[in-house]
């Protein structure tokens, strides 16, 4: 067997080959900088950059391609969508499950007098929605929550919460890293003012590829976390005030872009709802073998409709660094062990601080593979 690649919700690997064939294209045939000139490569490079809007606004349910902001990842989208809106005085609520894309902008922003409530989530990472409504004040600004955790892989309640969020007018700010590409999201529906994306996990896009969309009438509300060239009103000095510029600053990552937007195309023509199924077959073969191995420890929901394609577990009598290691030297199996850069997830699901081994499957992924990485624990448990 060679090497097994089971950490997608890191990054996705291997990406469709269209994505690469797409970078390649942009390089050798156009190159050049968007909106900076008037001539024909140039005038290329930016309808390249429309056409990726385009489509990362249809696969959220946005409306307006220039409702979403094009970032280096999902991490300068959260902070833009946190640092940007928030100010001292405000409170806003999240869940213990968050992220530290989401946990250390707002730590830092409670240095400066706005207050965060933590909602604690079960043991086996779910919220309760009502546990937000109650938590809700009077100068609550905000609610930040995540579609779906990079730890357990147990699917929020985002609608729910989209609904609450719009009876009491706050904002409600999501982070799809783990699902956008991956699980059906519509902005709108889902009432959902600002979503943060990554563009090399579900979306197959390069890494150093994201984005943020924004509800159109809120950008007013909202700073830019950095000013500069946008390649519009140059005439100005003043940063731009209209979207998607507003955010824009600097030449943009244009290959990377492409190759998103080719990634996203994949998507397309591949389906989410086929790829969520595929996705979910392997889940349940998984964690349906992981029962049977003695001394396994399974972390999350039971339910693989309450999942993503994340499984985080521990094998009793090993830590999980030393069984990462053991998986990849022996048995050629690449997965992440650790707080994964969740360490309020790890305390609410009782593992902080050494953590789990953590399988994240994709696409890409076979069921040869899921059988084979049973069949490397199960190993690793006997000699236990």
């Amino acid at each position: 067997m060679e090497t097994i690649y089971f950490d997608n919700a890191a990054t996705s690997w291997p990406k469709p080959e269209s994505m690469v064939q797409a970078m390649t294209d942009f390089n050798a045939g156009i190159g050049a900088s968007p909106g900076r000139s008037a001539h024909r490569r140039s005038v290329d490079s930016g309808r390249l950059i429309f056409e990726a809007r385009e489509r990362a606004a249809c696969i959220l349910g946005a409306e307006d391609p220039l409702g979403i902001v094009f970032t280096k990842n999902g991490t300068e989208a959260l902070n833009i969508a946190i640092t940007g809106l928030l100010k001292p005085g405000d409170s806003c609520i999240t869940s213990s499950m968050e992220h530290n894309s989401v946990m250390r902008p707002l730590r830092s922003l409670e240095l400066s007098g706005v207050r965060l409530d933590i909602i604690s989530c079960s043991e086996s990472g779910m919220l309760d929605p009502d546990h937000i409504k109650r938590a809700i004040k009077p100068d609550t600004r905000a609610i930040y929550l995540m579609h779906a955790s990079n730890v357990t892989g147990n699917v929020m309640p985002v609608a729910e919460v989209g609904l609450i969020a719009k009876e009491h007018g706050i904002i409600f700010c999501v982070d799809a890293a783990q699902t956008a590409g991956a699980v059906p999201i519509d902005v709108k529906g889902m009432g959902i003012d600002m979503l943060a994306f990554t563009g090399h996990k579900s979306m197959f896009g390069p890494q150093g590829t994201g984005g943020l969309y924004i509800r159109k009438g809120l950008e007013g509300m909202i700073e830019p976390i950095m000013s500069g060239g946008t390649g519009s009103r140059s005439e100005y000095e003043h940063q731009p005030d209209f979207m998607p510029d507003k955010y824009e600053s600097g030449t943009p990552n244009t290959i990377g872009i492409a190759g998103l937007g080719a990634g996203i195309r994949f998507v397309e023509k591949t389906g989410v709802g086929l790829i969520r199924d595929k996705e979910r077959s392997l889940l349940q073969n998984f964690i349906e073998g992981l029962k049977k191995i003695r001394g396994a420890i399974i972390y999350g929901p039971q339910s693989i409709s309450d999942r993503v394609a994340v499984v985080s577990f521990n094998l009793e009598g090993i830590s999980p660094s030393e069984a990462s290691l053991i998986l990849d030297e022996k048995y050629r199996i690449m997965c992440r062990p650790g707080l994964h850069c969740a360490p309020q997830a790890h305390r609410t699901i009782g593992t902080f601080p050494a953590g789990t081994l953590r399988f994240s499957f994709g696409y890409f992924n076979t069921e040869e593979e899921i059988e084979y990485g049973l069949k490397a624990l199960y190993e690793i448990s006997r000699r236990l």
